[in-house]
């Protein structure tokens, strides 16, 4: 089974086409100008449209659509509110998209039919939605296929990819890294980058 890297939080062209020669098999772009690693220039992803995932945070669904349409996104990791969660991403999803749904590690969550999950530190615990840098206990999981994310680099992943119960192994599909792949806010390591996507994908064997 392959294990998909995703390297999420680029904002520099050259950490876009480093990562993507690297092998990672989903790239993610996000659209949210509170964030370090909110990115101004979303036409980075086309030359990567077929792994670009755009990760957006909107009040309304239709935002996202938008954007995604707009700089032809295939790939979407929407951040909505409550209310509009089953909704919006029933809609993304008639719409053609790919959702990866971001689901915390907390109780109540209504469990909402997507593509792939996103397995994050709650928001209540980080004080910020994904991209915390921090881990969380795998407590709560998501109700199927997910990609593991929280506080993830190349020296933690198989740690934490083994201390997945075992019941929930087959569910998993890859790992999301972020904050821990940089040398500052914004700004990719490269060998850290290269570090994480190969330990990603020497999993496939272990």
């Amino acid at each position: 089974m392959t294990i998909l890297a995703k390297v999420c939080g680029l904002v520099r062209a050259q950490d876009v086409v480093f990562a993507a020669s690297e092998g990672a098999d989903l790239l993610g772009f996000v659209s949210h100008r509170p964030s370090p690693r909110h990115c101004p220039n979303l036409h980075l992803a086309s030359p990567f449209l077929d792994r670009a995932v755009l990760v957006q945070v909107a009040d309304q669904p239709d935002v996202i659509l938008a954007t995604a349409q707009h700089f032809g996104f295939r790939n979407v990791q929407p951040y909505l509110p409550l209310e509009e969660r089953e909704g919006g991403v029933k809609m993304l999803r008639n719409s053609g998209l790919f959702v990866l749904l971001p689901w915390a590690d907390e109780a109540g969550q209504v469990p909402i039919p997507t593509d792939l999950y996103v397995w994050e530190t709650s928001a209540a615990v980080s004080g910020m939605a994904g991209g915390s840098g921090q881990v969380h206990a795998m407590a709560f999981p998501p109700p199927g296929d997910f990609l593991l994310a929280g506080g993830l680099d190349a020296w933690n992943l198989q740690e934490r990819v083994r201390s997945i119960p075992a019941s929930l192994r087959v569910h998993f599909r890859g790992a999301d890294a972020a904050s821990r792949l940089e040398s500052s806010p914004g700004v990719k390591d490269a060998a850290k980058v290269t570090a994480f996507i190969r330990m990603a994908h020497e999993l496939e064997s272990a």
